[in-house]
């Protein structure tokens, strides 16, 4: 964690400095930097997805369910990503279209776990 914010905060330093000599190169400096933090975390998120997926296994849920979900989690932080960068660009107004695609994806994976609860919990209502 050290590694990443001492990284983040000679990134903003730099960046400050290049923004008033050279602003789309403070913005790639910006950009790159996201892109190596990302890349430090990778190890991390490949663990947790195996955590999970060994989770799932010994709790005998259908793999389908939890592979949806993690592409969910993914969509969701691709999204965040984007509209994040595209915010720092200056370009509030195609971030938030990022984010709305972000969500109707996210809806449109979750509606099949959707309907098997709703389905489950109507199957366990007396007739």
């Amino acid at each position: 964690m050290i590694q990443i914010v001492g990284l983040g905060l000679v990134a903003t330093f730099l960046a400050l400095i290049l923004k008033e000599q050279k602003s789309s190169y403070a913005f790639l400096l910006v950009v790159f930097v996201g892109c190596v933090i990302f890349l430090f975390l990778v190890d991390q998120i490949a663990e947790i997805i195996r955590m999970v997926e060994k989770l799932s296994i010994n709790a005998q849920v259908n793999m389908v369910y939890v592979e949806t979900i993690l592409k969910i989690i993914g969509i969701a932080y691709i999204a965040e990503f984007g509209a994040q960068i595209t915010k720092d660009a200056g370009q509030g107004a195609i971030a938030s279209k990022i984010e709305l695609g972000g969500k109707i994806l996210i809806l449109s994976m979750a509606i099949p776990i959707l309907t098997v609860i709703i389905e489950t919990i109507l199957s366990m209502l007396p007739n």
